[in-house]
C-alpha cells in the first residue's frame, strides 16, 4: 500500500501519485505549484471542501430532516471560501466585524449567518443589525441589553439564541473546551445566569427568544458529551418556557466534531455524529413534550480541515547523532501556530517523493526564532534533502486564521485547486504589506 493510499483518511479527496512520481491534488502537481507559486503554500481541494459540505447537509437531513448547517468561519475565512460556502447551501457562523464584512462582501444571505463572541462590540452588532444578520448567539448577561438598544435603533426586533453553559467536559485539550463551568464562554445553567438571561431577552422590547445553543469544545471525538449536554439543555428549554412562554423553535448543539490529523487518531464519521444528536434531541422531546426544534449544526474544523495541504520546502537540516535529525522548512509558527499553541501532532509527506521506499526519523521543524516551532516531530520520511518539497495534510483549519507576521514574515499565498486548475484565492503577501500601517 502506497504512502498515499495509508493516509487517504488525512489527504483531499482528489490526492494521487502522478505519472512523475508527484504527489497530486485536486489533478495538481504540488512539486510544480510549489515552483510556480513559491512556498510556504497552502492548498485547498475545491472538490472535497464541497464534498464535505454536501455530506454534513445529507447525513444530518437524513438522520433529522429540520436541520441546517452553518459553517463555522472562525476555522477559515476567506472571499472564495465565503461563496463556496454559500453555493452548498450552508448558512455562516460569524464572531467579528471582519467575518460579517468578508459575508457581505460576497452578498452571502443575511438571513442564514448567526453572530457569535463572548465580547461583542458595539459597532460590530450596529453592522450586524444594520445588515440584517439572522441571529444572534448572546453570550452573557452584560450583551442583552447592548443588543436590545442596537436593535431598538435600527427599529428592528432582532431574533437571537441564548448560548448554554452546561457544565459538560468534552475530555479535549483545556484550551479548546468550553462547555465546562470555568470558561470565559456562555451562561452557566447551574449558577442561574442563564434562566435570567431567558427572562429578560423574553421581555425585551427588541428581541424575540426563539432558540438555545451551547458549545462543548472543539475536536470532540466521543459523541457521548452531545447526548448529556442536549439532555440538560432540553430540561432548561422545558423549565423556562413554563415560566416564561418561551417558544422552542431553534436548538443547536454546536460543533466540534473531530477529524483525524494522524493515522493513529480516527475519528467518527459525520453519520455517527447526526445520529447521535438527533436521536438525543427527539428522545428528550418526547419525554418533555416538546416539539421539535430546528436543529441548528456547527462544523467549523470538520468542514475545511482536510480539504487543504501545507506545502513547504526543505532547507537546512541538522542531525545531531543518538538525539534526533532537524529538517528546517521555511514556513513554521508563523502559518501553524497549532503545534506550538496546543501540542497538535502531524503526519507529512514529501512531495517529489512519496514512491520512495527507503525512510528515516525526522523532526520538521519551522524558521522562526523559538525552539517550539515543531511542525511535525519524529516523523518517518524517506531520506530527505534540501530542496524537498515536504506536504503537511489537515492544515484547512486554524492555522491561516491564527497566522502571524512574526520575524517580519509575508503570509503564505492560498490557492484552490480543482480538476487540474490552481488559482489564487489569497495572494502571498509582500515586504510592503508589512509596512503598510506603518507611520513615521
Amino acid at each position: 500500500m502506497s504512502i498515499v493510499e495509508q493516509m487517504s483518511a488525512l489527504l483531499p479527496d482528489t490526492a494521487g501519485v502522478n505519472e512523475e512520481g508527484h504527489l497530486s491534488i485536486g489533478g495538481c502537481d504540488l512539486v510544480r505549484l510549489a515552483s510556480e507559486y513559491g512556498t510556504p503554500l497552502y492548498v485547498f481541494d475545491e472538490a472535497t471542501l464541497r464534498g464535505t459540505c454536501a455530506e454534513f447537509r445529507s447525513e444530518f437531513a437524513r438522520s433529522y430532516d429540520n436541520s441546517m448547517i452553518i459553517y463555522a468561519a472562525k476555522a477559515f475565512m476567506c472571499r472564495a471560501l465565503a461563496k463556496v460556502i454559500n453555493e452548498e447551501g450552508l448558512g455562516i457562523d460569524v464572531v467579528s466585524g471582519g467575518e460579517i464584512s468578508i459575508s457581505r462582501s460576497v452578498d452571502f444571505p443575511a438571513e442564514k449567518v448567526y453572530f457569535h463572541g463572548n465580547n461583542k462590540l458595539r459597532e460590530e452588532l450596529e453592522l450586524a443589525i444594520s445588515w440584517g444578520v439572522g441571529h444572534i448567539v448572546i453570550d452573557n448577561i452584560d450583551e442583552l441589553s447592548l443588543v436590545n438598544d442596537v436593535a431598538a435603533e435600527a427599529s428592528v426586533i432582532q431574533p437571537v439564541l441564548l448560548r448554554l453553559t452546561p457544565g459538560i467536559d468534552a475530555h479535549t485539550h483545556s484550551h479548546i473546551t468550553t462547555g465546562v463551568l470555568d470558561t470565559k464562554f456562555g451562561l452557566p445553567i447551574a449558577l442561574g445566569h442563564a434562566e435570567e438571561a431567558a427572562a429578560k431577552a423574553s421581555s425585551a422590547s427588541n428581541m424575540e427568544l426563539v432558540g438555545l445553543h451551547m458549545h462543548l469544545g472543539s475536536l470532540i471525538f466521543s459523541t457521548d458529551p452531545y447526548k448529556q449536554a442536549i439532555e440538560i439543555a432540553f430540561r432548561f428549554a422545558a423549565e423556562i418556557g413554563d415560566k416564561y412562554g418561551f417558544d422552542f423553535r431553534e436548538f443547536s448543539p454546536g460543533g466540534g466534531f473531530a477529524i483525524p490529523y494522524t493515522r493513529d487518531d480516527p475519528a467518527p464519521k459525520v453519520a455517527c455524529f447526526a445520529d447521535a444528536i438527533a436521536e438525543a434531541v427527539n428522545a428528550n422531546c418526547r419525554e418533555l413534550g416538546i416539539q421539535p426544534p430546528r436543529l441548528v449544526v456547527e462544523p467549523g474544523r470538520a468542514i475545511v480541515g482536510r480539504s487543504c495541504v501545507a506545502v513547504y520546502r526543505a532547507g537546512a537540516i541538522k542531525d545531531i547523532p543518538g538525539v534526533r535529525k532537524y529538517v528546517s522548512v521555511d514556513g513554521g509558527m508563523a502559518d501553524n501556530i497549532r503545534p506550538a499553541l496546543y501540542g497538535s501532532r502531524y503526519e507529512a509527506l514529501i512531495a517529489n517523493k512519496v514512491t520512495a521506499s527507503e525512510s528515516e526519523l525526522v523532526t520538521i521543524a519551522g524558521r522562526f526564532c523559538e525552539s517550539g516551532d515543531i511542525l511535525a516531530r519524529d516523523v518517518r520520511l524517506p531520506r530527505i534533502s534540501a530542496g524537498d518539497i515536504i506536504a503537511l495534510p489537515v492544515c484547512g483549519a486554524y492555522c491561516l486564521p491564527m497566522a502571524s507576521n512574526y520575524n517580519a514574515s509575508p503570509r503564505p499565498a492560498v490557492l484552490m485547486v480543482n480538476d487540474g486548475k490552481a488559482r489564487v484565492i489569497r495572494r502571498r503577501e509582500t515586504y510592503e504589506d508589512l509596512m503598510r500601517c506603518d507611520e513615521l
